[in-house]
């Protein structure tokens, strides 16, 4: 039998975001007291911030140490990009480092803040031999490399439910509250059951955990999904959307991979995009397509890739300014208004619900990685380690170029 000297404590720490319209968490203070209630080996201590969407003494009372100074722990969680000055070296840190699609910067010059960011972040990463752990990769090995986490699902019912207020907005003059402000999911659905969307087609795109959520609000809203065979073909009197997955709208021409996303847009009013992209994949149509959609209004990209699928998404929006315009024509930012095309592109969705949507969060990282990252790992922890120990891991090989 071991002697209590034998059991190695290992200290979890949660971080303060360094982003200011950041207010998620990777634990709520009932998860923490989850943990500490079966792991008899972890301490858990919070950097204390006022922003979090949960208070410091919820998480004192839950059993957590309270405290700036994280140099005592083992492992480190985040949920955005962490500020580089706080890095602490040789420690392991759990984020979204959003770096899977940094390659198509590689060899340019760098004029977008968050890629120099990420650059810069990266460098600081080897440089202090930090373990980077990036959740977006903690994935499933078979078929589809399903992600055991992520915030998609709240980023879906955000988005739309923005992209349908927007609509409001634009066409009834009379816009719902902010998510935020009401900072409650069944409060949200009561409300957006009870609106009115007329005749309008909506077109959405991926199959993950954000199509999941977009179709859940969809559905509340009373809004029908149909065949795309029926979408193309029919007119109705009601609203109605329907979902394509990158298996149906990617095709093969002359050994080339092109999207047939334009080909639903001449029937469309409204466009939610709730796909994966990266930059090998094709864009989903080009700047002089766009005449041609002559009833498209408004564009909701929940995936808010910047110069990526969508044309119109030249920049991301924020929480407190989530819209603008593109003129149609010079492809240029104008004043909102149902002039050119409506864009709503904000990329932090989840944190209008930002407890829901860290409850949610934090009950796949107690379920599927807290046992690979402290008991056995079977495989996705090791997977998912962008760098250690001043390397970067075989699969992220290519950031080498991208630091340089």
């Amino acid at each position: 039998m071991n002697s209590n000297e034998d059991i190695v404590i290992i200290t979890l720490a949660v971080l303060r975001e360094a982003r200011i319209d950041e207010n998620r968490t990777p634990l709520s203070p009932n998860q923490v007291s989850i943990i500490l209630n079966k792991f008899s080996n972890i301490k858990i201590i919070v950097q204390p911030s006022n922003r979090r969407c949960f208070k410091d003494e919820d998480y004192q009372k839950a059993g957590a140490q309270i405290t700036d100074d994280l140099s005592s722990a083992n492992i480190i969680f985040g949920v955005k990009e962490v500020d580089i000055s706080a890095l602490i070296e040789g420690k392991t840190y759990l984020f979204f480092s959003h770096t899977s699609k940094v390659s198509q910067y590689i060899g340019q010059t760098l004029k977008d803040d968050a890629i120099i960011y990420k650059k810069e972040l990266l460098k600081e990463v080897i440089k202090k031999k930090i373990t980077l752990i990036d959740y977006e990769n903690i994935r499933e090995i078979s078929g589809e490399g399903y992600r055991y986490l992520g915030f998609g699902r709240f980023a879906g019912i955000i988005g739309t439910y923005n992209t349908l207020n927007l609509y409001l907005k634009l066409f009834n003059k009379k816009s719902l509250p902010r998510a935020f402000e009401i900072n409650n999911y069944k409060e949200i659905k009561k409300l957006i059951s009870k609106q009115n969307f007329n005749k309008i087609k909506i077109l959405l795109t991926g199959s993950g955990r954000a199509s999941k959520g977009s179709i859940e609000l969809l559905k509340q809203a009373n809004i029908r999904q149909v065949s795309i065979n029926d979408y193309l073909n029919n007119k109705y009197d009601k609203a109605v959307f329907c979902k394509i997955s990158a298996k149906e709208h990617v095709e093969k021409k002359d050994g080339k991979e092109i999207s047939k996303v334009k080909n639903y847009l001449f029937e469309t009013d409204m466009f939610i995009a709730c796909h994966y992209w990266e930059p090998k994949f094709p864009k989903f149509f080009y700047p002089n397509q766009i005449n041609k959609f002559k009833n498209l209004k408004v564009i909701g990209d929940v995936t808010c890739d910047i110069n990526g699928s969508i044309p119109t998404t030249i920049r991301s929006t924020s929480i407190a300014k989530p819209y603008y315009s593109i003129d149609i024509n010079t492809m240029k930012e104008i004043d909102l208004s149902d002039k050119g095309i409506a864009v709503m592109a904000v990329d932090n969705l989840p944190s209008e619900l930002p407890r829901d949507a860290s409850e949610e969060f934090g009950s796949s990282v107690i379920s599927e990685v807290l046992p690979s990252l402290i008991n056995k790992d079977d495989g996705r922890i090791n997977r998912a380690t962008t760098a250690s120990n001043g390397k970067f891991f075989k699969n992220f090989a290519y950031l080498n170029d991208f630091i340089n």
